[in-house]
């Protein structure tokens, strides 16, 4: 049985990510194991509205913040030790990564 593990890394800081994910492809290369992409996806872009006072009557705003956020996938084929190690890599604070872990059954093999 095989475990494809999928990483999905999201920055708001395109620079810090690609260099993650640099090494990420650098590290798979060097065990040998089975990477596919990083595949990027269209950055997303979203503004957020800015209150000058908490008070509910109080209709004055600032200018909306408005920030972008990257998103590159990668795939890594079976190497559950590499898979596993760079799922518990300390990343900085502006890099989210998730992990998502699915099995694999051969052909012809009933569940």
């Amino acid at each position: 049985m095989t475990f494809v593990t999928r990483l999905t890394l999201q920055s708001g800081d395109r620079a810090a990510l690609d260099g993650i994910v640099e090494d990420i492809k650098a590290n798979a290369e060097r065990k040998g194991a089975a990477l596919k992409g990083p595949h990027s996806h269209p950055p997303k872009t979203f503004s957020v509205p800015q209150r000058c006072r908490l008070h509910a009557d109080d209709d004055r705003q600032f200018a909306t913040w408005g920030y972008t956020v990257f998103t590159r996938e990668l795939e890594i084929h079976g190497h559950d030790s590499l898979a596993r190690n760079i799922a518990e890599q300390r990343f900085p604070d502006s890099v989210h990564i998730e992990a998502e872990v699915e099995q694999i059954h051969g052909a012809g093999r009933g569940n």
